[in-house]
């Protein structure tokens, strides 16, 4: 098997080898830090999966993260990038819906446990002067 050379140019028949010059310059170009990988916010989309799946919201976030961690394996940091921007935001709605339901529970237990407090003490007061001795 025989490899084939790269094609070199005649050089013209004015130019001496003799005159030119023996250096070779090499061109280095600085590279650029990089930056880090984005994040896929994979196990934020589990626990929201897991603990507050409002809506299926932490199911597509962990979708959407799963498939920003393929992304980036593959080298596709735009890809990555939307699609780990995508799951963040599916997160944080699920995080906002999930506390607001909370407070509403909170609220409303409260507001029932006082109404049957406050009907328990109107409707079952012992009679006046029960259990009381007034001398």
């Amino acid at each position: 098997m025989q490899q084939s050379l790269p094609p070199y140019e005649v050089l013209p028949t004015e130019v001496n080898m003799e005159e030119m010059s023996r250096s070779t310059t090499v061109m280095v170009e600085e590279t650029q830090q990089q930056s880090p990988p984005p994040r896929d916010h994979l196990v934020w989309s589990l626990f929201t999966t897991l603990y507050g799946n409002f809506c299926c919201l932490g199911l597509l976030a962990f979708v959407f993260s799963v498939k920003s961690r393929d992304r980036k394996v593959l080298g596709d940091y735009s890809g990555a990038l939307s699609y780990g921007s995508t799951a963040k935001c599916l997160n944080i709605t699920a995080l906002v819906i999930n506390i607001v339901i909370v407070v509403i529970v909170i609220v409303v237990v409260s507001l029932v446990a006082a109404g049957v407090f406050r009907h328990y003490q109107s409707h079952y007061q012992p009679p006046y002067g029960y259990g009381y001795s007034h001398t």
